[in-house]
C-alpha cells in the first residue's frame, strides 16, 4: 500500500501551458493536469487506453475529427490509437489514467 500527497509531487510542464503531477500504479498511469486558457495539446495518438475527466473549467477535445467542449462532470474514454487534440477554452484542470502504464512519463 502507497500514499501520497500530490503536493508532494514534482509538477512539470509536458506541453507549453500543460502542467502535470504523475502517479504511477503497477497497471496505470495517473495524471493531474493544471491547464493555462488557450493553451493547445498538439494531435497526437498512443497505444494506452485513456479515461479523462474535467474537473474545472471547459476543454474542447478533438477525437478521430470529432470535436467536444468538455465542462466540470465530463468524462471521455478515448480507444488505444486514437488521434486526439485538445485546447483549454478556459483556465482547467483534468484528470486523465492510462492504462497500461505510461513508460514515458516515468
Amino acid at each position: 500500500m502507497q500514499y501520497l500527497h500530490l503536493d508532494e509531487i514534482e509538477e512539470k510542464e509536458l506541453v507549453s501551458g500543460f502542467k502535470v503531477r504523475f502517479v504511477h500504479s503497477e497497471n496505470m498511469t495517473f495524471s493531474y493536469w493544471s491547464i493555462e486558457a488557450g493553451a493547445q495539446l498538439p494531435e497526437h495518438s498512443h497505444p494506452h487506453e485513456q479515461v479523462s475527466n474535467v474537473l474545472e473549467g471547459e476543454f474542447e477535445l478533438t477525437v478521430d475529427n470529432e470535436s467536444k467542449r468538455l465542462g466540470p462532470g465530463s468524462v471521455v474514454i478515448i480507444p488505444p490509437h486514437a488521434v486526439h487534440s485538445g485546447k483549454s477554452v478556459t483556465r482547467s484542470r483534468v484528470i486523465d489514467v492510462f492504462y497500461p502504464i505510461r513508460e514515458d512519463y516515468r
